[in-house]
This record gives structure tokens, sequence and C-alpha cells, in this order.
């Protein structure tokens, strides 16, 4: 049993059901109170010296500001974020999706708080985002509403923007990007890992039998094709006349030497 098995055997009665819904709901809030009035969005962002403060809300505010203020795109931001995190619950159930959102939450502040940087919700909505697309690779969206995507390849264009930054950002907007997707790399990397090993494990022992194969020693070898009694145990091996030996298939002009 894993550490998340025995957290949530103990742990999963306090879970939130439907905590995205929530964050979702208060990201459109926030959308029409920033729309009123701009000023708003000051108050809620993941500011450290203002934390240092004792404005101590802004460690959870920030998630309810959404990824983009267009009118337009607000509401396909929040369709999305509502699917994945429906998409999750349904997969991992409320405790293990919780866990999950709440860690990369922390991830983020801990990042704002060390390197004074925010902008963490982006990435932790885009941490959710790579999750299903982990669990779901071939599930086929329509990208943009229009092109037809299977969600790995979706979640790879998301990963340019990112990608970039970690090679040209400075050291410290590259730690918040590594931070803010520990989430991400806690649950999923050591499934990569494992996987990973397994593979090399199995093409290491691939190449070892190979090799075990093609040094055992055979009485019969085809000159033409190589095969041998070990390797077609049902050739048939004749020599030619020209004193080497040939499978049937392969005998030059099917001459036996007597």
């Amino acid at each position: 049993m894993t550490l998340l098995d025995r957290l949530e055997s103990h742990l999963s009665r306090f879970a939130i059901p439907h905590l995205i819904r929530y964050v979702v709901a208060l990201n459109a809030l926030v959308f029409i109170l920033v729309s009123l009035d701009p000023k708003y969005i000051s108050a809620l962002v993941l500011d450290r010296e203002a934390i240092l403060q004792g404005q101590i809300w802004r460690l959870v505010s920030w998630i309810f500001i959404p990824d983009t203020l267009s009118p337009i795109w607000v509401i396909f931001y929040l369709m999305v974020v509502w699917w994945t995190g429906d998409l999750l619950e349904a997969t991992w159930g409320a405790f293990r999706l919780n866990a999950y959102y709440f860690l990369g939450m922390f991830f983020c502040v801990a990042s704002a708080l060390i390197f004074g940087a925010s902008g963490g919700n982006v990435f932790l909505n885009l941490s959710l985002f790579l999750a299903v697309a982990t669990l779901a690779p071939n599930l086929e969206i329509l990208f943009l509403l229009i092109i037809p995507l299977k969600l790995k390849w979706v979640a790879l264009i998301s990963l340019l923007w990112p990608a970039y930054i970690l090679v040209t950002g400075s050291l410290p907007v590259k730690m918040i990007v590594i931070m803010c997707l520990g989430n991400y790399l806690i649950f999923f990397g050591p499934s990569f890992l494992r996987r990973s090993r397994e593979k090399r494990e199995t093409r290491q022992r691939r190449e070892k039998f190979e090799a075990s194969k093609d040094n055992s020693p055979t009485l019969h070898r085809c000159e033409a094709c190589g095969i041998t009694e070990a390797t077609d145990p049902h050739a048939d091996f004749r020599v030619a006349t020209d004193g080497k030996e040939y499978c049937t298939k392969h005998l030059p002009n099917q001459e036996i030497k007597s």
C-alpha cells in the first residue's frame, strides 16, 4: 500500500467533493468583479511582499483568478477546467484529486515565497490538464472547438510555452515552472521511471537472449540466409557442389552433393 493509499484510508472523509467546480465558480465570480472594476485583481494575486505584511488570504485567493480576462476565451477556459476536474475526480476519486490540487497549490505558493514571482495559477491548471492527458492520452477532443485532436497531442502543444521558459528563462523563473508542476512530477514521475526501467530491462534481456542464440554451437548453418537448426528447427540442410552448406530453400540450382 502506497503512502497515498494510507492517507486516503484515514483522511478521505475530509475530501471536498467537486472541488474544481467550486474553483471554476469562483473564477467566474472574480471575472465578473474584475470586469466591473480591474482593481479587484490586485487584492487577489499571489504577492510575497503583501503576504509577509499579513495579507494571508492571498495564499488561496490567487487560484480564483482566471487565466484569461477575455470575455470569449474565459468561457472556453472555465469549461476546460470544469471538464478536467470532473474527469479526474471520476477516475481518482475526490480525495486523490484534492491531494493533487492542494499539493500543486503548495508548490506554487512555495515558488512565489522563495523566488518572488507569481503566475502559478496558469501552471496549476496546466497540471490538471496534463494529468488527464496522461490518464487518457488517446481521448479525442475538439482543439479550439474546431480541430479533432487526441489529448496527448494537445498536451504536447500546451508544453511548448513551459519548455520555452525552461530554455530561455533565468534560473528563478525555471524553478517556478518546475515547482508549479511539482504535483504532476510527484504523481506521475515514479510510474514514468518504473516503465522506463522495465523497458530497459526487457531490452537488455532480449539482447542477451539474441546474443546467446547467435553464440550457441550449431551443426548446420545456411551460407545464404544464416539460419541454423537452433533458429529454425524445421529447416533441412544440404551441402552443395561448392562444398558449402545451405538450407533447401537457398540451395544453389537445387544441387545435392552425394
